[in-house]
């Protein structure tokens, strides 16, 4: 299946050490994703889970994935990616991967995220557009958490 993908990449003044530990840290992932639960075992083979929600027994959206690749503090590939909402699944098979990219970038550091596994069919335009949404509105996510958490 041929397959899409976008890349958002943006500086941050924090070191990539404390970046990737603001990735893979589940109360921080809530905070900047306005997730109501994360659950990570930040390994290889180990699992990236958020939801949303007020209801833990029926939540509203999940995300999981598979981490394959787990590089402090260089790289987190999520692989195997899952998307279940409430409301029903999307019209078309996802096999998403998401790939986090941290580079020294002067006093800090770079972040890259490649999304991919996209369908190209135009069945798929509208989640594909709200992705690029929602990772712009994540990294603004990223940025107040460091704003609001400025030593640690």
């Amino acid at each position: 299946m041929e397959t899409r993908r976008h890349v958002h990449e943006e500086p941050f003044s924090v070191s990539p050490e404390r970046m990737f530990e603001t990735l893979i840290t589940p109360s921080a992932i809530r905070s900047w994703w306005g997730a109501s639960k994360a659950i990570v075992t930040p390994k290889i083979d180990g699992v990236w889970i958020a939801t949303w929600g007020d209801d833990e027994d029926a939540a509203d959206y999940v995300s999981s994935f598979k981490i394959k690749a787990f590089e402090p503090p260089k790289r987190l590939l999520l692989t195997d990616g899952k998307y279940q909402a409430k409301s029903g699944q999307p019209p078309f098979e996802l096999r998403m991967t998401a790939e986090f990219v941290i580079e020294p970038w002067g006093q800090g550091c770079t972040l890259r995220v490649i999304n991919d596994g996209f369908p190209v069919d135009e069945v798929a335009d509208d989640f594909y557009d709200a992705c690029l949404v929602g990772w712009q509105n994540t990294f603004e996510g990223i940025r107040k958490y460091f704003f609001d958490n400025p030593n640690g």
